[in-house]
């Protein structure tokens, strides 16, 4: 399974299913995926710094996890209802 695809499960365990089969069928949904395992990454390793800017970037890294889990959520209502 895509590195990406599991990102997403993880924050949607209840709907894997979809998840896989969207991935698959929408290079779009797949890029998202990617995106949302990639800012999770940069925030881990923002977590573990310890330069000054340490806070600020922790802050804006949770910001764009949080927009890529709405827009994820989104994705898969909208691919649900139709």
């Amino acid at each position: 399974m895509h590195y990406a695809v599991q990102a997403a499960i993880a924050r949607f365990p209840d709907r894997g299913h979809a998840i896989e089969e969207l991935a698959k069928a929408d290079e779009g949904f797949l890029s998202l995926c990617e995106d949302l395992a990639a800012a999770q990454a940069a925030l881990a390793r923002w977590e573990r710094s310890d330069t000054p800017v340490r806070s600020a970037r922790c802050a804006e890294y949770r910001e764009l996890v949080r927009d890529l889990v709405a827009e994820l959520a989104a994705e898969l209502d909208r691919h649900a209802q139709g």
